[in-house]
């Protein structure tokens, strides 16, 4: 039938069954993924021997690598703290929104985009709420730097890696690791300056989903600080210590000489050794003490005995009304030498205290931070009575890691681009480096690991090589160098970077790279061009999906928060890709030559 053979029927059929079944996105992307390939299986296109060729291939092991880099990264909270510093004194949105557009795009060159959007997220609706905006001005404008901002490397996106694979079976050897900032450093730079302006574009009455935060409101922790000798704040006063907090956090009293309890004025010094109790909300309280070196009363008190392997962890909870510690408090009950946990925080709905957070009253309904060793935490709270609430990543009671996560990635970097290394094994390295350094812990970086991602990958690159072996990309590309031969050679390659882009939002963004790849090769071998401009194409236009909120994970990541809608991404997203459509094309031209 048209001249196909039956497994280029099969091929294709089953190729447009998948595309049907990720927009219509009733099931998983990762289940339609694997059902497609069992279906290839059994159609006889991908052959038993080579059916799981894509669990094995190194940009699975390059991916789930640099998810776990990223969240050590963010889990530092460094990146938090300097976008804070940044921000401290920005008050209008187009300010606001170019700062945190252009770091976002910077970090996602070096950082799975993914991630980086997941460091940015929290501080762009904070500086939403601060401003008294809506966060929809700020969340779709990030989300969209982030995408622009990992064209400029290799391990920026998902599509740079792909490509670099298929050219290695296109030329013979794979992109190196910045031979992508030609054109997309100068992208961004755009993207960036037109973002900062082009926020107008969108709906300012989207209101968005509530955190789990928001859902569940917790009235203000109160928790005790020491003041030690490293911390800034020794000297200053307690106005200092609230101003420091941006206001978010209010000094209940201040305890010295021996235990006692004063209710300060902002002016009053603060000394090395004082304990100062405070109340606010647990991401306030984490960025108070890290800013300010400070240290939480009690938490370093656990002695470690035994599971050498275990660590520190924290846990939100509420007193049940069976819960032994009911008019107990936790010097009295003596909550750290039974159980081995401390009491960091607590809270009580309508009511703010100052006495001391070890001769608190326990009460049904409180709320309580314990920490203690992970492997034991989750029985303790049983043994106490206590319901855990859902976690909320509130970070009390860990240390921040600073700058060793970034100091280990910029190494692996340096040596990537020196081809001491390949990028997978670099990348690998380093994901190894920040467990073995515990800038992460083993559950969190297998947390990190977004499997249905890799299952999702794993399962397309068969399928994508049976679209080779039965000639159907062959047959794609020759239609296409049809069209390409009767217009010039910039417009034959605006064609494919247009049709990356128009494929791409209605399909993830790697199946797109995996399809059009091997068809960009077959292009442009026929109408006698480099390969080269029209994988770069390829690239640019599957990593840039901008107009649907389906075509890429972080457009869905910030879907919900930002409360859009989903005609609400063409606003914003076609002039955007309106841009990298006309300044892209001749800029991949002048890197990389048709001829």
């Amino acid at each position: 039938m048209f001249g196909l053979t039956a497994d280029q029927m099969a091929a294709i059929a089953i190729v447009v069954t998948m595309l049907g079944f990720f927009i219509w996105d009733r099931w998983r992307y990762d289940v339609v993924a694997l059902g497609a390939l069992l279906a290839a299986i059994a159609a006889g296109i991908v052959p038993q021997d080579k059916a799981f060729v894509g669990f094995s291939d190194q940009v699975i092991v390059v991916i789930a690598a640099v998810l776990v880099v990223s969240k050590a990264i963010a889990r530092s909270g460094v990146l938090d703290r300097l976008a804070r510093r940044l921000l401290k004194n920005v008050d209008t949105p187009s300010a606001q929104i170019g700062i945190l557009a252009a770091a976002v795009a910077l970090l996602s060159a070096f950082v799975k985009n993914v991630g980086t959007l997941g460091i940015f997220m929290p501080i762009a609706i904070q500086v939403a709420r601060r401003s008294k905006q809506s966060p929809s001005i700020y969340l779709m404008p990030l989300a969209f730097a982030s995408l622009i901002g990992g064209t400029i490397t290799q391990i920026g996106t998902s599509p740079n890696l792909l490509i670099s694979t298929v050219r290695q079976d296109v030329v013979g050897e794979p992109f190196r690791l910045f031979d992508y900032a030609w054109v997309g450093l100068p992208l961004t730079v755009l993207a960036v300056v037109f973002l900062a302006f082009g926020w107008r574009l969108l709906p300012k009455d989207r209101k968005g989903a509530p955190t789990a935060e928001e859902r569940f409101s917790i009235e203000d922790y109160t928790t005790e600080l020491v003041i030690g000798e490293k911390s800034p704040l020794a000297g200053k006063t307690v106005g200092d210590l609230e101003k420091a907090a941006e206001g978010d956090v209010v000094v209940a009293a201040v305890i010295r000489e021996g235990g006692h309890n004063y209710i300060p004025s902002p002016h009053w010094p603060l000394y090395v050794g004082d304990i100062v109790t405070v109340q606010a909300e647990p991401s306030a309280l984490k960025h108070l003490v890290d800013e300010a070196k400070l240290d939480l009363a009690h938490a370093r008190e656990l002695a470690k005995t035994e599971g050498e392997q275990d660590e520190l962890a924290t846990i939100e909870a509420v007193v049940g009304a069976d819960s032994p510690l009911i008019g107990r408090t936790p010097r009295n009950f003596a909550l750290r030498q039974r159980y081995d946990v401390n009491a960091l925080a607590v809270s009580r709905a309508g009511r703010r205290r100052s006495a001391r957070l070890q001769t608190h009253e326990f009460q049904v309904g409180d709320v309580v931070v314990l920490q203690g060793w992970e492997k034991n935490l989750q029985s303790t709270i049983g043994d106490l009575g206590l319901l855990p609430l859902a976690d909320r990543a509130i970070g009390l009671g860990t240390t921040s890691q600073g700058l060793v996560s970034l100091a280990v990635l910029a190494v692996a970097m340096i040596l990537i681009s020196f081809k001491a290394v390949t990028v997978a094994v670099g990348f690998f390295a380093a994901a190894v480096a920040v467990i073995l350094l515990k800038q992460i812990s083993l559950k969190d970086a297998y947390e990190a690991i977004e499997g249905p991602v890799l299952v999702l990958l794993a399962s397309l690159i068969p399928i994508a090589q049976s679209l080779q072996a039965t000639g159907v990309t062959d047959l794609i590309g020759h239609n296409m160098a049809v069209l390409g031969a009767a217009v010039p050679g910039y417009a034959a390659l605006a064609m494919m970077l247009a049709s990356a882009m128009i494929l791409t939002p209605f399909l993830n963004n790697a199946a797109a790279v995996l399809m059009l790849g091997p068809v960009a090769g077959v292009v442009a071998k026929s109408l006698g061009y480099n390969a080269d401009p029209f994988l770069m194409a390829v690239a640019l236009g599957c990593a840039c999906d901008f107009l649907t909120p389906i075509g890429h994970q972080n457009n869905l990541l910030v879907m919900g928060p930002g409360g859009y809608r989903f005609g609400d991404f063409w606003r914003l997203g076609l002039p955007l890709s309106l841009i990298v459509l006309f300044i892209g094309t001749p800029l991949i031209m002048l890197a990389w030559p048709l001829n």
